[in-house]
């Protein structure tokens, strides 16, 4: 067993279903009938976290306003499809998780960004706590507002490394699961997880840390060899272990110093700071982490997307939802709030593109 996680208690395909079809009528529904929508998904007293720069909710009125009635005006044929939806239970919690894209033309400006009059794809991975009814309590939103400024021409810092396109569904095409997995399966899943985030956190970076070593380090263990690794903008997607340590894993490891030791000694650090996992599920062949933040590090390497080194403490916000096929992980899906982390860098990627625009 996985500490924490309870394979038999996951929202049952009933509950499952409900909150699909809520979320997609939040999406479709006119901008008039949005707050009736959000309340039919969430408690009023639900607390909602959203990526920067949309400040966190501390009720669903509150998400009305700040989120949801914004994006709809900017986007009234607005649409949701999701690639990935799974549940599980973590900490006697019931969570939904999703990755996917929200569609729509953009007619009106958003967040300070144009209207574009085309349709344009609003990447997302979203974890959803729900009570026994489906109704919502948390929801934490990474939306990939810097992949929006790609697609409208206004990208603000250095290309990535990595390829900048949109995420595809499983290899599987099972990502979508509203049926309740196997257990045994599910616990094997976030296992396999767990036990790879253990070969990252106590690898070495101080004495060991070259693209040699990175490739050779016991997290080959779990990693498939044809794996795909799908970052967010500003990353990118990489193919393979070789291509994922050249296109993220070593420039972001130079960039960022992060606590070093034992997975014990790694992980109380990162508490002490206020770091670390909220969910950890695992569905079937799906397994989904996340932290708000679930990365603590210091910036003092530079390189990571352009950009110099601050020195400052940086803090993540981070979903990783991952496919496990062929007794190895396969995919890799990574909503990160790169906003929100550039800012912390020192460097507001937003505030420079509506500076460019005013100008």
């Amino acid at each position: 067993m996985v500490a924490d996680f309870d394979p038999f208690a996951s929202p049952d395909a009933a509950l499952r279903r409900r909150v699909h079809q809520r979320l997609t009528a939040l999406a479709e529904a006119s901008e008039g009938r949005t707050g009736e929508a959000l309340a039919e998904l969430a408690r009023p007293d639900a607390t909602w976290r959203v990526a920067h720069p949309i400040p966190a909710c501390a009720s669903t009125a509150e998400a009305l306003a700040r989120a949801f009635a914004p994006l709809k005006k900017a986007c009234p044929d607005l649409e949701r499809r999701d690639v990935i939806f799974v549940g599980g239970s973590y900490q006697n919690r019931r969570y939904l998780a999703a990755v996917g894209h929200y569609c729509g033309t953009m007619r009106g400006d958003w967040l300070g960004l144009p209207a574009s009059n085309r349709p344009v794809y609003l990447r997302y991975g979203e974890v959803y706590e729900i009570d026994a009814e489906g109704a919502v309590l948390q929801a934490n939103l990474l939306w990939d507002v810097l992949d929006l400024m790609r697609q409208l021409g206004l990208w603000p810092i250095a290309q990535p490394l990595g390829s900048p396109e949109m995420w595809p569904a499983p290899l599987t095409a099972d990502g979508v699961r509203f049926e309740t997995s196997d257990a045994a399966r599910s616990v094997e899943s976030i296992a396999q997880t767990l036990a790879m985030h253990r070969t990252l956190a106590e690898f070495d970076d101080r004495s060991k840390l070259n693209r040699e070593n990175l490739i050779a380090m016991p997290q080959k263990e779990h990693w498939h060899p044809r794996m795909m690794w799908y970052g967010p903008a500003g990353i990118g997607t990489t193919r393979g272990l070789d291509g994922f340590v050249d296109g993220h894993q070593l420039p972001f490891r130079i960039a960022f110093h992060r606590p070093q030791g034992t997975l014990a000694e790694v992980q109380a650090e990162k508490a002490r700071h206020g770091a670390g996992h909220y969910i950890r599920i695992g569905d079937g062949p799906f397994s989904v982490t996340g932290g708000w933040p679930s990365v603590y590090a210091v910036h003092a390497g530079g390189g990571f997307c352009g950009l110099p080194p601050s020195g400052k403490p940086v803090f993540m916000r981070v979903m990783d939802f991952y496919l496990h096929h062929e007794g190895l992980i396969r995919e890799n899906w990574v909503p990160l709030d790169m906003l929100d982390l550039m800012m912390q860098m020192g460097f507001d990627a937003l505030g420079r593109v509506r500076e460019v625009l005013r100008r």
